[in-house]
């Protein structure tokens, strides 16, 4: 399923050096790695919860989920260093594409009410980040197994150098900003 991939070298690639007018290929910007983040807090008290939230993410990404650890002590949290309080997962290559396309054209369209993402993600560099409210968007997800409704940040990483060329790549990848 390297739809994505094939469209990149065969439409995307060239629309972008047309309109941004590159000199060579290798300015062209490229979809480096798509990170997936779930944090939760409640984390800390019950394990099972970290194992849930890792078998959701490797359901949705087809890839293992690492636990994050925390980086500090918070007293006011409850919070050790070194306590797991949530899980990521590195997508690249082609399984990032295929993340990238499910997202698009099959998740996002299953949200309620949805308008479009929000265009104010991007952070000044060229990345683009997102959040959702639920995981349950996702066909792998069945709700009769989850135990709770929880969101996740999709960051997605680009070689691209202003947001314009970002936000330009995403759009021809199919990402449906809000107009």
């Amino acid at each position: 399923m390297a739809r994505l991939k094939e469209q990149y070298t065969s439409e995307i690639a060239p629309a972008l050096m047309k309109k941004f007018g590159y000199k060579s290929v290798m300015q062209i910007p490229k979809l480096e790695k798509v990170v997936i983040n779930v944090g939760c807090g409640e984390a800390r008290d019950n394990q099972k919860m970290v194992d849930a939230i890792m078998g959701d993410l490797a359901k949705i990404t087809g890839q293992k989920a690492v636990p994050c650890r925390a980086k500090k002590s918070v007293a006011n949290f409850k919070l050790r260093e070194g306590m797991v309080i949530g899980a990521k997962v590195t997508l690249r290559s082609e399984q990032m594409y295929e993340f990238v396309d499910r997202l698009f054209n099959v998740a996002l369209p299953r949200v309620r009410d949805f308008r479009g993402i929000n265009g104010n993600g991007f952070d000044g560099r060229g990345n683009f980040s997102m959040g959702l409210k639920e995981q349950l968007i996702f066909p792998e997800i069945e709700y009769d197994k989850i135990d709770k409704v929880r969101g996740m940040d999709i960051a997605f990483v680009t070689t691209a150098k202003t947001d314009e060329e970002a936000r330009e790549l995403l759009t021809l990848m199919g990402a449906p900003f809000a107009k």
